[in-house]
């Protein structure tokens, strides 16, 4: 540049024409328009390449983990943590990486050739930047908390935006549009704070670091000028030098939005690191038995559990042999659904308190103890899939024959046959188009199509009327077979062919018995026989 400029002033001094000095100007202009170009475009892709891995990895996680993990987190967080946070990183590790090293570069090569041409003027325009430094370090840590409340609260308003979809039936039953609009804006409003925080920190740093390099450029231009005008240095290295510092002032001002993303970028990372770093409570077996096949025998033995230090099960013992239909009822809360959970090792469960075919559940791997069960929980979720694959979807290699089958079993044929598309027919989210009978019979066939050697009905049938019900359990008494079958009913008429009957109370077994052992003992089971009886008589009326 000094060599260009001297040619205007004196061509023969300089050595070139002044075309000469411009074409190689142009020239270089246009391979750093090259570099940056290519620079940019394998970077930015490395940021992208990222996050498809970091997105991998989180799924692959999320999978992983079990249910007293999915019991402490809110789904829109998850997701908020897919694809904001992501966001974030992925901003990072793409623009904030390549300005980081664009700017590492700008500041080195500039500052090496102006400390060539003066190294006082040099110092002179670097005196402001400590300035910069200190403020960047006070203003650091405020935008890293700020940003990390923003996405918290962000991952708020996801997660009440998912609420009110999935249950926009109840909102608009009971007429609480209005209150879950209000709701929406208070979390709506905190969110709104903590982005205006970070957008007035933003709003402070980038001005004050192109003030920084303005600041300079004073500088220089005033004691530069005087060594100009007394000779000191010469008209094209005082041009040079103006150039070079120019080159500065977008990497300084750049380097505030740097901070920014960083700052940004560390807070979403340390919310993406705690789903990568999770664990499991339910782990495989460090010493596992792997039996050849699993028969179906059950045992507890002085089984206690409890979700989140408070029990819940106390003291349970118990021997179902291969092979017995077994029965369980009891109030509300009694912990039916806990211990139909733990036998599929879906909670963990002690060391030495419950044993399939008299091997401990915790030794028995993963795979073979559930690929061995099947089971159809109170709530039967359907994915948004046709019927045939919500069916299938424990068994993936299912031929149509045996899902057709599978549905016979559970009196799913008839209503799928009135259906346009029949087993093709899409279900939608959470199986909306189908009722709630249907999405039962739905998961029950699901579980029978799998062929388990214990099965658990989870209160399976408490969406169908009363005569669907007894069709069903006519239909699965010739497949129960030598299986091992645990169903819990709140309908005692599902249990009276049952080997065995448990009536839990407040976490423990009170009663247990035959049907007619349960009638005789005038009990907890009698009493709730009784009532039944006077229900279903009023309701003949």
């Amino acid at each position: 540049m000094k060599l260009a400029v001297e040619s205007l002033k004196k061509p023969a001094a300089a050595g070139h024409s002044p075309a000469y000095y411009a074409s190689l100007i142009v020239g270089v202009a246009l391979a750093h328009g090259v570099v940056r170009i290519f620079s940019r475009t394998h970077i930015l892709h490395a940021g992208r390449h990222i996050e498809y891995e970091i997105r991998e990895d989180l799924h692959a996680k999320i999978i992983s983990l079990d249910m007293p993990y999915f019991s402490g987190e809110r789904t829109g967080d998850i997701l908020s943590r897919f694809s904001n946070d992501l966001t974030n990183v992925r901003m990072l590790l793409g623009f904030g990486v390549l300005n980081v090293i664009n700017t590492a570069l700008v500041y080195i090569s500039a500052i090496s050739l102006m400390f060539r041409i003066s190294p006082v003027l040099t110092l002179y325009a670097v005196v402001p930047y400590p300035l910069m430094i200190l403020l960047v370090k006070r203003v650091s840590h405020h935008i890293f908390n700020h940003s990390k409340r923003a996405q918290e609260e962000l991952a708020s308003l996801s997660s009440q935006v998912e609420e009110n979809v999935s249950a926009a039936m109840v909102v608009k039953a009971y007429c609480r549009e209005d209150s879950q609009v209000e709701a929406f804006r208070e979390i709506g409003t905190k969110y709104l704070y903590y982005s205006m925080k970070m957008a007035n920190l933003r709003g402070i740093l980038i001005p004050f670091m192109a003030s920084i390099g303005g600041l300079g450029t004073l500088i220089v231009l005033l004691a530069g000028g005087a060594r100009v005008i007394s000779g000191e240095l010469t008209l094209g290295d005082f041009v040079a030098f103006n150039g070079y510092l120019a080159m500065l002032i977008w990497p300084t001002v750049v380097l505030g939005w740097i901070l920014n993303l960083l700052q940004r970028g560390a807070a979403s990372m340390s919310r993406l690191n705690a789903v990568l770093g999770a664990r499991p409570s339910i782990r495989e077996p460090s010493d596992p038995v792997v039996p050849e096949r699993i028969f179906g025998e059950i045992e507890f033995r002085d089984l206690c559990f409890g979700y989140n230090g408070i029990p819940l099960l106390k003291g349970i013992s118990l021997h179902i042999r291969k092979g017995m239909r077994t029965g369980i009822v009891g109030p509300v809360g009694s912990g039916k659904s806990t211990l139909m959970r733990l036998i599929a090792r879906l909670y963990p469960v002690g060391d030495g308190q419950l044993f399939i075919d008299g091997i401990d559940i915790n030794r028995i791997p993963l795979r073979k103890l559930r690929d061995t069960i099947g089971y159809v929980p109170q709530e039967s979720f359907l994915f948004s899939r046709t019927i045939a694959d919500n069916i299938a979807y424990g068994r993936g290699d299912a031929a149509a024959g045996e899902i057709e089958a599978a549905a016979r079993l559970a009196q799913l044929d008839g209503d799928v046959a009135g259906f346009p598309n029949t087993y093709g027919t899409m279900v939608g989210e959470r199986g909306v188009t189908l009722s709630g009978g249907q999405k039962q019979r739905t998961a029950i066939a699901r579980a029978l199509l799998k062929n388990p050697a214990v099965l658990i009905l989870d209160d399976p049938l408490s969406a169908v009327d009363a005569g669907t019900e007894e069709e069903i359990l006519k239909g699965l008494a010739g497949y129960y077979g030598d299986r091992t079958v645990l169903i819990v009913s709140h309908r005692l008429s599902a249990l009276r062919d049952c080997d065995l009957i448990l009536v839990l109370d407040n976490g423990r077994i009170r009663e247990q018995g035959t049907h007619e052992q349960l009638l005789a003992m005038g009990g907890l089971y009698a009493a709730m026989h009784r009532e039944q009886q006077l229900r279903d008589e009023i309701a003949g009326y």
